[in-house]
């Protein structure tokens, strides 16, 4: 084993697949921190065949002292946006051109090569084309696609026509500021412009961002929404339902994942293998287009290995302005106005509480929240029922992807979060809002 280090520079990626046997990067020292630069996410990987798991994220970096059974608590210390601008938009799966799955699988439907090498002539929906055969080979297209650039700062962006889209495009990889070492096409070739004029705000956050599976599994397919697409699946990466469960749901495409939060993943290898990807520069929640605006950036993180914390899925930290209002800290003044109450009523103890969210994915909205329900209960050792009545009056349930990823959002007892180890983590964290 390498020396750990207290800071890991990371620019490799992966072919798309999250391996456990594969080495890991670092080991970058507990408490240290990653400092990466990330490669565009969806559409970029999802028209360059190679790439077997429709993202292409950074090789996973090793922890120091993070065993199975225990979590790493990942501190989002900045998310830079260095593209200058993207497309993307609505997908249509190609039929012809995969096996099975077209995010995993691609084949090309000329020469019938699996994972086909491309190269990109020209511009448009036409100018991915294999390597060996010269076959136009991506497997999807746009139903409505758009080409977006961003101001110097980073703060806005606005959609072109269709010069303008044909412009970025005949600069692909510089536009799109596509780091040396991936492979990808850049989606700008494609040069998509059904939205013009369009303006939107920037706010840049992490849709990928977790660790290692206990298992081989595709990238984009981490999560126990888009991982129902392998079960049984005829490719090679195929699993059951049962071994879905070795996933560690770090596909995410929750906007609260941003710079500032702290995502707290289980460990479920040796080393724990953080990984980091599909920056995206804005989204609103459930990313209902399917996808958003894929980015290439710069991230710092720093990791902390909570030992002992064995939990199934992420635990997020949101910052305090993107608290639900109802799981805000309850204030001072709040507080006085409630022993009065108590006082009145003969109440005699209030709970200390403060926010927590778990992570909750599965095959729809409706399992997904059931899966974050029950993530809750179990790592807090409470009932579902429990968990539904204090999420319900002191919190919320919220979409962080259709179709099947939420955050299920409460103030949780101190009592509860000292059983976890987590007091003085969430308590640092929401420190500004405890103090109101």
């Amino acid at each position: 084993m390498r020396e750990a280090r207290q800071t890991v520079y990371v620019n490799e990626f992966t072919n798309g697949i999250l391996d456990p046997e594969q080495e890991m990067l670092g080991p970058v020292k507990n408490g240290g921190h990653i400092i990466a630069n990330t490669t565009p996410g969806c559409w970029g990987p999802m028209i360059t065949p190679c790439i077997r798991g429709g993202h292409e994220v950074t090789k996973p970096v090793f922890v120091e002292g993070a065993e199975v059974g225990d979590a790493i608590a990942i501190r989002i210390k900045s998310v830079q946006v260095t593209s200058m601008g993207t497309s993307s938009g609505n997908d249509s799966p190609v039929e012809g051109r995969f096996v099975g799955d077209p995010f995993v699988a691609v084949k090309c439907p000329g020469c019938g090569e699996l994972y086909p090498e491309t190269k990109v002539v020209g511009t448009g929906p036409e100018s991915v084309r294999c390597a060996k055969c010269d076959t136009d080979v991506t497997p999807f297209v746009f139903t409505n696609g758009y080409t977006i650039a961003f101001d110097s700062n980073r703060q806005v962006g606005v959609t072109l026509h269709k010069e303008a889209a044909e412009e970025a495009a005949n600069q692909g990889r510089a536009f799109m500021n596509t780091p040396e070492n991936s492979v990808q096409n850049p989606i700008v070739a494609f040069a998509p412009h059904d939205l013009v004029g369009t303006v939107a705000r920037l706010r840049p956050f992490l849709g990928q961002l977790g660790t290692t599976p206990g298992r081989a599994l595709p990238d984009s397919h981490n999560a126990g929404d888009f991982g129902q697409f392998l079960v049984n699946a005829p490719h090679e990466y195929g699993i059951t339902l049962e071994q879905l469960a070795d996933r560690t749901d770090g596909h995410m495409d929750i906007n609260r994942v941003r710079e500032g939060a702290i995502l707290i993943c289980p460990v479920k290898v040796k080393g724990g293998g953080v990984y980091i990807g599909d920056m995206h520069a804005m989204q609103g929640d459930g990313e209902i287009a399917g996808h958003t605006t894929d980015v290439s950036g710069i991230v710092t993180l720093q990791t902390i290995v909570i030992k002992g914390l064995n939990i199934n899925g992420p635990i997020l930290l949101p910052v305090g302005e993107d608290l639900p209002y109802l799981a805000k800290p309850i204030t001072k003044k709040e507080k006085e106005s409630a022993q009065n109450i108590a006082k009145q009523w003969g109440v005699r103890k209030l709970e200390e509480s403060m926010p927590i969210s778990f992570i909750g994915t599965g095959a729809n909205l409706n399992e997904a929240t059931e899966n974050g329900l029950q993530r809750a209960a179990e790592a807090f050792g409470i009932s579902v029922p429990e968990v539904m009545n204090r999420a319900t009056i002191t919190g919320s349930i919220e979409i962080g992807r259709h179709p099947g990823v939420v955050t299920v959002t409460f103030l949780a007892p101190t009592s509860y979060l000292d059983q976890l180890g987590l007091t003085h983590l969430v308590k640092d964290h929401y420190r500004e809002l405890l103090e109101i």
